[in-house]
């Protein structure tokens, strides 16, 4: 791979670059176990808080909204890590796609939604919609701002990290 491209933001595979796309040819494997063994700790994390947090068809569903604000308060936090170089190779496919790709489900928000809409609470389904999308898209920015306050901050007393790759 090629370290330090000027530009580059994913540290993975980053198809302007050459080299990078020789690793990808000679690498699939790499890339794609990282992705299923991650997305197996994430699933089954979610699997286990919905499990212990279990809702009433056309309740409101908890385990889902924490589970998805959570996982995109994470997301916003590693692709703020991710952008400022401080990852290894195969971090984002297995915490990125993997973990919170299997950790989050916005499929089920829309299953559960349509649940409540089926089950005559539609109050209830458009607050469920509203709120997730808004504090789902809240926390993104969230974890990208405080994580790239936070490296910053390291970045200051750590004459190591280019200043260009500080947030």
């Amino acid at each position: 791979m090629s370290e330090g491209s000027p530009g580059r933001v994913d540290p993975d595979v980053d198809l302007r670059v050459p080299g990078d796309r020789a690793e990808l040819r000679a690498h699939p494997a790499a890339v794609l176990g990282a992705i299923a063994a991650g997305g197996v700790l994430g699933a089954l994390a979610r699997a286990g808080l919905q499990a212990a947090l279990p809702h009433r068809p056309g309740g409101f569903p908890w385990a889902t909204f924490a589970v998805n604000v959570t996982g995109c308060l994470l997301i916003g936090a590693l692709m703020a890590v991710v952008a400022a170089g401080r990852t290894r190779p195969l971090t984002r496919p297995f915490l990125g796609v993997g973990v919170l790709g299997g950790f989050t489900t916005f499929s089920t928000y829309v299953v559960d939604a349509r649940l409540a809409l089926a089950t005559g609470a539609p109050g209830t389904a458009l607050a469920y919609l509203a709120a997730t999308l808004v504090t789902a898209l809240v926390a993104v920015w969230l974890g990208d701002a405080a994580a790239g306050r936070l490296l910053a901050r390291a970045g200051a007393g750590n004459p190591s990290v280019r200043p260009d790759t500080a947030r």
